[in-house]
């Protein structure tokens, strides 16, 4: 090869590798900007302690003003009941279960939430959610749902329901009927177990079932941004023993956010307390 074709070789072939290597840094430049973005570790500061009623098997929680909702879960052991400051039952409480035939046909309580003076309480296999008067907790109204009932809160519009799954259901207030469907993910896919509700400031905050944490989620988009470890928390009140020590069911469960005083109230199934904290 002569020294004119030889150089014109050495051009073509540093050529070609330069725009590999840019293609590759191109490639790399996308990928790294279309990544998803872990969530976000949140801390908080435990702020007061209160007592709750270990007979009561926590399925929904929510605040109104200086009134505490509390729906419960559990065979034959379901009702709901509203609480004070001081978490004193003021009214209540409304046991949902009625004569039984079989064990299966009784009514398990789920997921609770107040909408426009109206309180909505899923049902867990029964597919049936039960609608009460605010003030009286006279029952008013009954729902179908297609599927299991397990979180429930709202936004200005639309209830917000979980099933188990990773997919939250907009649904209408007045007809129960599904508006949109949004599947929750995080970096490493789609995020399962999902169950108890909150509606904050724009973001969703949700108990994952048998877990210790609570994840926050972009209600336009299904991405979990923060995610906040509780496994500390009863250790952190001084509580007098782990209540999944007596039954591996009693977990974390249960979110209300108190909008006067800007913190949450946190508890679980048949926990001996209930925890005020806030978030860092």
């Amino acid at each position: 090869m002569n020294t004119k074709l030889l150089t014109h070789f050495l051009v073509v072939i540093s050529v070609t590798f330069n725009l590999f290597a840019c293609g590759n840094n191109n490639q790399d430049a996308v990928s790294n900007e279309n990544a998803i973005k872990a969530p976000q570790n949140l801390s908080y500061e435990l702020i007061k302690v209160y007592p709750h009623d270990t007979l009561s098997y926590t399925q929904g929680l929510e605040w109104k003003s200086d009134t505490l909702i509390e729906g419960t879960g559990d065979y034959s052991k379901s009702y709901l009941h509203l609480l004070d400051t001081k978490m004193k039952v003021i009214k209540g409480p409304i046991k949902l279960n009625g004569p039984k035939v079989a064990y299966e046909d009784a009514i398990f309580g789920e997921g609770i939430t107040q909408f426009d003076h109206k309180i909505y309480q899923l049902t867990w296999k029964t597919k049936k959610v039960f609608v009460y008067d605010a003030k009286t907790l006279n029952k008013i109204n009954e729902f179908n749902w297609p599927y299991e009932g397990w979180g429930l809160t709202h936004n200005d519009s639309s209830l917000i329901v979980s099933t188990g799954g990773s997919n939250l259901y907009f649904v209408d207030p007045a007809t129960f009927s599904i508006q949109r469907t949004l599947g929750v993910y995080n970096n490493y896919g789609y995020v399962s177990d999902i169950n108890e509700l909150e509606y904050v400031n724009g973001k969703i905050y949700a108990n994952l079932y048998l877990h210790d944490n609570i994840i926050q989620i972009d209600p336009q988009t299904g991405l979990v941004t923060g995610n906040l470890d509780l496994s500390d928390i009863l250790a952190k009140a001084s509580a007098k023993y782990d209540p999944k020590t007596v039954n591996g069911g009693y977990v974390l469960n249960g979110i209300a956010y108190k909008k006067e005083s800007q913190s949450f109230f946190i508890t679980g199934k048949c926990w001996p307390l209930m925890m005020e904290i806030k978030l860092k």
